[in-house]
């Protein structure tokens, strides 16, 4: 359709009821053909477009759409022309700006960058706005070649660096609404410090085994050699011990709320760990996931023996775990979610439809689609395009949980 063939309307005033209905009215008395809806409420004022088909004689159209929305107390725009092209209807991509704030400052250096880029904004709107603020841009880049996307990508990963904010941007495919599975890294990810440093104080063992952990999430040395070395510390602590450290450990802010949110939208959630059985089996069923993967300490008349049981989970291992759960669900991989914050993390953040890095150590922010910055588990939602009203339908308007 040809930018001359085109009408976009647009009315704005104090909201009321009534207005699209009536605007809408106006339209249909006139058999206008609609190609676009937007409408927006800010503080209480309205702005509504609608984007319809050039009828032979437009002037009847404008005098009652003037008209009518005068009467009610409206301001109205008709722009005879308008490019159905930038429509949120031909929006190609999704970009999603998260922030601890996002400063009027950083969301111009981001519309600027895209605009230098040739890239059109179709529609902004707001998704959230605790315990970080949201804005989702649905950007127009249907021409853009594989070099050119990997230019925006590039650009954008840039600015977050430079302004602090998290920027996500996916294309609008079937997929990215379509996720039914989630896999959650435990240690640093869904619940705050590492088990095995936890397990290492009881044994006066924690700075060193601190940066054996360190070194393996940096990816500097072998998952499998470092664990085996971090719980070879552990020989001859009481089991007992393993109770207390369960009954210390803290989850990281959003983690009920998130895991809450999803099983209600109708995911499987699970979790892939390096960490323990003894440790993470309460707490999978407390938070009532679906499935876990861990590894298993081996203990010997009540006392922890510095071994561990069976194959190790490791980086491969996880890969391995998410792909089976999927396999289980009959869910495709496309179509599956990982999160998490190590080196051992990246065959599983690479093997899912989307890998989201939380809080992550450099290995793991270069391979990753998307990075979350902000020490708020719930911010994978938003990821994930769940805005903050759909949680505070599941959960309530709860600030912290």
């Amino acid at each position: 359709m040809k930018k001359a063939d085109t009408v976009l309307v647009t009315v704005t005033g104090r909201d009321k009821p009534g207005i699209t209905s009536a605007l809408m009215g106006i339209l249909g008395q006139h058999d206008a053909v609609l190609l676009d809806v937007q409408q927006v409420v800010i503080r209480g004022r309205l702005i509504l477009t609608a984007l319809i088909e050039r009828l032979p004689h437009c002037g009847a159209l404008v005098t009652d759409i003037e008209n009518g929305m005068t009467a009610l107390g409206m301001d109205v725009d008709i722009e005879i022309g308008s490019d159905p092209v930038g429509s949120a209807a031909n929006a190609t991509h999704t970009i999603l700006i998260l922030g601890r704030p996002v400063t009027a400052e950083a969301f111009s250096r981001i519309a600027g960058t895209l605009a230098e880029l040739g890239v059109n904004i179709a529609t902004i709107n707001g998704i959230a706005d605790y315990p970080v603020t949201g804005i989702s841009l649905q950007i127009v880049a249907r021409s853009a070649s594989g070099e050119r996307i990997s230019g925006i990508r590039v650009a954008l990963a840039k600015l977050s660096t430079e302004l602090g904010v998290d920027i996500s941007f996916e294309p609008n495919a079937h997929a990215r609404r379509a996720q039914r599975l989630i896999v959650f890294d435990v240690d640093s990810t869904l619940i705050q410090g590492e088990v095995i440093e936890m397990l290492a104080a009881h044994a006066g063992k924690e700075a060193e085994v601190k940066e054996i952990t360190d070194r393996a999430m940096r990816g500097e040395i072998d998952f499998a050699e470092s664990l085996r070395e971090r719980v070879a510390t552990l020989e001859g602590l009481p089991a007992s011990i393993i109770d207390e450290v369960s009954q210390s450990i803290v989850l990281t802010p959003g983690a009920r709320t998130t895991i809450r949110t999803l099983k209600h939208l109708g995911f499987k959630c699970g979790v892939v760990s390096g960490g323990f059985n003894q440790v993470i089996a309460p707490l999978a069923k407390s938070l009532d996931l679906d499935f876990m993967r861990a590894n298993q300490l081996d203990i010997k008349d009540g006392i922890l023996t510095g071994k561990v049981n069976g194959a190790i989970v490791d980086r491969a291992g996880k890969a391995e775990a998410l792909k089976e759960f999927a396999a289980q669900e009959r869910i495709p991989l496309s179509q599956t979610v990982a999160v998490g914050d190590g080196a051992n993390d990246i065959d599983m953040l690479k093997t899912a439809g989307m890998g989201i890095a939380f809080n992550a150590k450099p290995a793991l922010r270069t391979v990753a689609d998307n990075s979350v910055n902000f020490p708020y588990l719930d911010e994978v939602l938003f990821m994930l395009g769940i805005t903050r009203s759909q949680v505070v339908a599941v959960n309530g308007d709860i600030r912290r949980d």
